[in-house]
């Protein structure tokens, strides 16, 4: 699927959050309401991850069905898994595509669930694209301090802030 190597590291936003996986399995992005409702998305972006270890944190859950937990970071909210509520330990887990540090190594490969999807998401590749911004708007974007935690691991997060 992919010709990075593993492990395949990534984490929630705020960085309390920190996972490893040993092997990928099949992407997709998965069009039905919960997970338009959990992601806060047009789409639930999701790859099957294998040999998931936790190396920083754990997600919390909240039971979407009588079937399907989703894991996220009780800190940021940033949508982390999808997972069978009764699924043995040694089965897959699919952890959202965004959350890891380089999202790339997931692309989708099928589309999931698509009586749900929205009627406008074929077309949205085809909007213009701004290119002119309102006055001070590059400068007030160049002037933000991002609290985002990096695309890699860190020994610790947040950073120690500095006298």
């Amino acid at each position: 699927m992919t010709a990075h190597e593993s492990p395949f590291t990534g984490g929630c936003q705020c960085g309390a959050v920190r996972f490893s996986v040993g092997r990928l399995g099949g992407s997709s992005i998965c069009h039905c309401r919960m997970c338009q409702k959990a992601f806060g998305s047009f789409f639930g972006p999701l790859v099957a991850s294998f040999d998931v270890v936790w190396t920083r944190g754990e997600p919390k859950y909240f039971a979407s069905s009588d079937k399907i937990m989703r894991g996220f970071c009780a800190n940021c909210g940033t949508p982390l898994t999808y997972e069978e509520i009764d699924r043995p330990p040694e089965q897959q887990v699919e952890i959202a595509i965004g959350a890891f540090d380089d999202p790339t190594v997931a692309a989708p490969t099928v589309q999931n669930n698509l009586a749900d999807k929205l009627p406008f998401f074929d077309s949205l590749t085809a909007l213009p694209v701004r290119t002119e911004y309102a006055p001070g708007w590059l400068e007030f974007m160049a002037s933000l301090t991002s609290h985002q935690h990096p695309d890699h691991d860190t020994d610790t997060w947040p950073p120690k802030e500095t006298p």
